[in-house]
C-alpha cells in the first residue's frame, strides 16, 4: 500500500514565491477551461445567427480535440527541453490569440474556424505538462500534494467561471465579446507570467533566504527515457488498458456534458440563451464539491479493507454507473429544475471519477505514472473529438438528447464493468 509521507509538520506557513507561482498555475489552468467552454455557451448564438446545423455545431466544438490530442507528446518533450517556464508561457499566449481570432475565422466560414479551434487545442495541449514540469522544479516534496491539488482544482472553477461570464456576456453584448474578453485575459496573464517567474527557483532574485535554501534541497525526480523505459511490459498488461477504458468512458461523458449542457437546456428546456450558460456552471460546482467526497469515500474504503484497489474501483464505478443512470433519465426531465438537479448529480458523479482512475496511475506505474497518464490521455482524447461530433450527429437525427445521452450512458457501462473486472492497484514497473 502506498503511503503518503508528505507533511508540513508544524512549520509556520510564510508566502513565498513558489507560492505565487502555484497561484498563476492556478489561474493558467482556470483560463484554459474557461477558454474551453466559453464557446459551448457562444455556440447557441451562432448556432441562430450563422445558419448552422447540430451537426455542424457538433464539428466546431469537436475540432479543440484534435489539436489537443495532436500536441500532447510534444508538448512534453518540449517542457524537457526548453522548460516549463518557456512552454507554459508560449502555450498560453497562443491560445488565447486563437480565442481572439475566434469571432473573425467565424465570419469567414466554418472552416476557418475549426481551423482556430485546432489551433486552440495545440497550445492548451501544453498547459498540464508544464505545470507539471514547473511544479516539480519549484515545489519541495511536502508541498506537492497540496500544489498539485490546488492547481487541479481549476479545472473545475474554470468551467463554472466560464460558463458563468459567457451567460453573462451574452446576455448584454453579442457574442464576439466573449472571445475577446477571455483573450485578453490569457495576454495579460502570460505578460504577467514572463515578467515573474524563471524556471530555476534557487536563483530567482524573488526568493527570500529561507525559502531559497529550501528549494536548493529540492531533488528532481530522474525519469529513464523512452528507449530505456519497457513499455511493453508496461503497456500491454491488462490493468493499463482497463485504466485505458475506464479513463476513455469518463471523459466521453464529461466532454458531452462540457459542451452539450447549454444546447439541452437551450433546445430542450427553453431557457434563453443567457440562462443556459448560467444553469449549465451548476453541475460543475457539483463536481468540484463531489471530487472531495469521492476521495473520502475511497480513503475510506481503503483504511477499512486495507486494499487499494477496492477504494478505486468503489468510487470509479460508482461514477460511471451512478452518472449513466441519471443521463438515461435527463430526457425525462418535465421542468427546468428537474433537469438541472439531475445534471448536476449525473456530473457530480463523475466527479468521483478524479478520486478512482487518476491515483491509480501512480498505483501502476510508481516511477513512469507521467508517461503512463501520457498515454492514457491520447486516448481519451478522442472522445473529444468523436463523442462531441456524434452527440451532434444523433441530436439532428433523433430531434432530441435521449440517444446521445443513452450512448453515454452505455460507454460508462462498459467502462465500469471492464475497469471492475480488470482493474488492478498492483505495481506493474517500479
Amino acid at each position: 500500500m502506498h503511503a503518503d509521507t508528505e507533511t508540513n509538520g508544524n512549520r509556520k506557513f510564510a508566502w513565498g514565491q513558489r507560492h505565487w507561482l502555484v497561484l498563476l498555475v492556478f489561474l493558467a489552468i482556470i483560463i484554459a477551461y474557461s477558454d474551453r467552454v466559453n464557446i459551448s455557451v457562444a455556440a447557441v448564438s451562432m448556432k441562430e445567427q450563422l445558419g448552422w446545423t447540430q451537426t455542424t455545431k457538433g464539428y466546431v466544438l469537436s475540432a479543440f480535440f484534435v489539436g489537443y490530442m495532436a500536441f500532447m507528446f510534444v508538448s512534453g518533450w518540449l517542457c524537457l527541453r526548453l522548460g516549463g517556464r518557456l512552454v507554459m508561457g508560449i502555450a498560453v499566449l497562443w491560445w488565447s490569440i486563437f480565442t481572439l481570432l475566434t469571432p473573425i475565422a467565424a465570419a469567414i466560414s466554418v472552416p476557418v474556424l475549426i481551423g482556430a479551434r485546432i489551433g486552440m487545442g495545440l497550445g492548451e495541449a501544453a498547459v498540464f505538462p508544464a505545470a507539471l514540469q514547473v511544479l516539480g522544479r519549484w515545489l519541495p516534496l511536502q508541498e506537492r500534494t497540496r500544489g498539485v491539488s490546488t492547481v487541479t482544482s481549476g479545472i473545475p472553477l474554470g468551467t463554472v467561471i466560464g460558463l458563468l461570464v459567457t451567460g453573462w456576456i451574452l446576455g448584454r453584448f453579442s457574442w464576439p465579446a466573449a472571445f475577446y474578453f477571455f483573450g485578453v485575459v490569457g495576454v495579460i496573464w502570460s505578460v504577467i507570467w514572463f515578467a515573474t517567474i524563471t524556471d530555476d527557483p534557487t536563483t530567482d532574485p524573488r526568493t527570500s533566504p529561507a525559502e531559497r535554501h529550501l528549494l536548493a534541497q529540492l531533488q528532481l525526480d530522474k525519469v529513464e527515457s523512452s528507449e530505456q523505459l519497457p513499455w511493453r511490459r508496461l503497456l500491454l498488461r491488462p490493468a493499463v488498458w482497463a485504466l485505458v477504458a475506464t479513463h476513455f468512458a469518463t471523459t466521453w461523458s464529461l466532454y458531452m456534458l462540457l459542451t452539450w449542457l447549454p444546447s439541452f437546456f437551450r433546445d430542450v428546456q427553453h431557457v434563453s440563451i443567457a440562462n443556459s450558460g448560467l444553469l449549465s456552471a451548476a453541475p460543475w460546482l457539483s463536481m468540484f464539491i463531489m471530487t472531495y467526497v469521492g476521495i473520502e469515500l475511497s480513503n475510506y474504503t481503503i483504511r477499512r479493507t486495507k486494499r487499494i484497489v477496492l477504494g478505486r474501483k468503489l468510487v470509479q464505478c460508482a461514477g460511471l454507473l451512478g452518472s449513466a443512470a441519471l443521463l438515461l433519465c435527463a430526457q425525462q426531465a418535465h421542468s427546468v429544475v428537474e433537469a438541472v438537479v439531475i445534471a448536476c448529480a449525473a456530473t457530480g458523479f463523475l466527479g468521483f471519477c478524479w478520486a478512482g482512475y487518476m491515483p491509480n496511475f501512480i498505483d501502476l506505474a510508481p516511477r513512469h505514472s507521467a508517461l503512463l497518464t501520457g498515454f492514457s490521455n491520447t486516448f481519451a482524447t478522442i472522445p473529444g473529438i468523436v463523442g462531441v461530433s456524434i452527440t451532434g450527429w444523433l441530436v439532428d437525427l433523433t430531434g432530441g438528447y435521449t440517444a446521445a445521452f443513452g450512448l453515454a450512458a452505455g460507454v460508462s457501462i462498459a467502462g465500469a464493468v471492464i475497469y471492475m473486472i480488470y482493474g488492478s492497484s498492483d505495481p506493474l514497473i517500479e
